[in-house]
């Protein structure tokens, strides 16, 4: 009676297994070796899967057949069966129990004798040694292409790999739109989900046509990528691609993502116009708005917004703060944005000493580049001195790893620093410029029903030091958390309060030096 065989064929994916013949062209060879030897094959098993880790469902479908009714083995070549030493053991266990009978190879010779057991066991020695070689080769090569500052791997959203060079490049199309994202985010008022729907309606979205989830927007917003640096095992690295943000901006994102990363959301309504803006004089909790409407006996309707307290601070007596009409809340932060308008006749002269100071900057500076640099060398030195303390096992790599990455970010920091000041970027210029412009547009945007853009022009000036008590807005500086702009706004208030009372004496040089003073230090 002739032997029954099984033909094993099998192709992997991995990169060790390209040179490998196909599965087509194994199956022709296989087939022709049957037919040229006689064997009787009784059926065929086709796998695509990597053999250097055991589990593969149809190998170990075949060799349960062979232990259920015993056969024979048909493959290409040893190393098709197995690059592991289990799936290797198994079989051999087989040839000793007697349910495998023997195995059938076209380019390598095989018999159930114990040389030839010995044989085959030195075959899938070499092939499981060849996948290990080959796993070792391939990190060095990634260690070595890190040391050079390459990141391995897939490029992340606004970046793509550039397959003629190896190289992560910038993706023109993409990257402006990533930009925009982080900086919407760095804003502090977007939700994850928000970002994901701002990517997708500039159509980046999951290969199911969805916006991207919220694991996937954490993880494109705390990717140290995009401003020049890459993260590898767990390090942080420098990079030799093209940031697309500042490290400012990168720092500001983090900032914001630490402080939502637990907060709760809730039902999302439409507010009012005003809301979020003020809080209650008497409870500190935050003032809301409510719609009402008034039906008259005669069937007039008429509706009305009220803005009162949230009232939601349980413990405490039931706030006595009555509430205020809209209009009567839109009158009083009118009344109140007047007093920070610029007069249109200063705006001249300030753009004029603007222009003449940022042509004289570059001049100042070198002393600032000096100290830069000095800074920069020696932040470079103190890492050398951290990986040699870490490879002479002085410090263990937990401290090694927090402190490198410390030590990298005020690197980072300097650079962008001294990159701007070599660049002669003078990045007090845009801000100041474009506060006089919103100065002076105040009186314009009192005078217009848009309430809205005036919720936005108080949060600027006031920030969060806006409350309301019996009926009244009022500026409650001590209490609140201070605007960001409050010491130039009041400022400015205060130099208009000196105009109104002596034209004569007030000097916009000296208005002028203060403020750019102020946006110098925090820009």
């Amino acid at each position: 009676m002739q032997e029954k065989f099984y033909l094993y064929a099998r192709k992997s994916t991995d990169v060790e297994d390209k040179q490998v013949l196909s599965i087509e062209a194994q199956l022709v060879e296989l087939r022709e070796y049957a037919k040229r030897e006689n064997l009787d094959i009784s059926a065929e098993y086709i796998e695509k899967k990597s053999a250097k880790s055991p589990g593969r469902p149809i190998f170990g479908k075949m060799l349960a057949d062979i232990e259920q009714s015993g056969g024979n083995i048909l493959a290409w070549h040893p190393d098709r069966l197995a690059r592991n030493s289990i799936d290797g053991g198994q079989i051999i266990y087989l040839l000793d129990s007697g349910k495998l009978t023997t195995l059938k190879f076209p380019s390598f010779w095989f018999e159930s004798t114990s040389q030839g057991k010995f044989m085959l066991s030195i075959a899938f020695g070499q092939s499981k040694y060849y996948v290990d070689n080959l796993a070792e080769n391939t990190k060095r090569g990634l260690r070595q292409k890190v040391r050079r500052g390459e990141c391995p791997g897939r490029a992340p959203l606004g970046y793509i790999n550039d397959v003629r060079t190896k190289t992560i490049v910038v993706d023109k199309q993409r990257s402006p739109i990533v930009v925009a994202a982080l900086e919407l985010y760095a804003k502090g008022d977007s939700r994850l989900q928000d970002i994901a729907d701002f990517l997708a309606s500039k159509n980046i979205k999951t290969d199911g046509g969805l916006p991207l989830k919220k694991d996937q927007i954490a993880k494109m917003l705390t990717n140290p990528f995009y401003y020049g640096h890459f993260r590898y095992a767990g390090e942080i690295y420098e990079g030799k691609h093209k940031a697309i943000v500042s490290k400012r901006l990168f720092d500001d994102v983090q900032a914001v993502f630490e402080r939502r990363r637990h907060k709760r959301t809730t039902k999302h309504n439409e507010p009012k116009p005003l809301c979020g803006l003020l809080r209650c004089g008497s409870c500190n909790m935050m003032v809301t708005g409510e719609n009402q409407t008034k039906r008259q006996k005669n069937g007039n309707v008429h509706y009305y917004t009220y803005y009162h307290c949230t009232k939601k601070r349980k413990k405490a007596a039931r706030c006595p703060e009555p509430h205020i009409r809209q209009e009567l809340l839109d009158e009083q932060l009118s009344k109140m944005l007047n007093e920070y308008a610029m007069p249109r006749a200063w705006t001249e002269e300030l753009r004029l000493l603007i222009t003449k100071d940022e042509a004289n900057e570059q001049t100042h500076n070198q002393s600032q580049v000096a100290d830069l640099q000095t800074d920069i060398a020696q932040l470079s030195a103190k890492l050398q001195r951290l990986l040699d303390s870490y490879l002479d096992q002085d410090i263990e790599r937990d401290i090694y790893i927090g402190k490198k990455a410390e030590l990298m970010s005020q690197k980072k920091t300097q650079e962008e620093k001294l990159s701007k000041l070599t660049l002669g970027q003078n990045a007090w210029v845009e801000p100041m410029k474009k506060w006089i412009e919103t100065a002076v547009s105040i009186y314009k945007i009192t005078e217009s029903d848009d309430l809205l853009a005036k919720k936005l022009l108080c949060q600027e000036i006031f920030g969060s030091n806006l409350s309301l008590k019996n009926k009244k807005a009022r500026l409650s500086l001590p209490k609140f958390q201070k605007s960001p702009l409050e010491r130039h706004w009041l400022a400015l208030r205060a130099s208009l309060q000196n105009f109104s009372q002596n034209p004569k004496s007030f000097s916009v040089v000296g208005f002028y030096n203060s403020a750019r003073t102020y946006f110098i230090a925090n820009c």
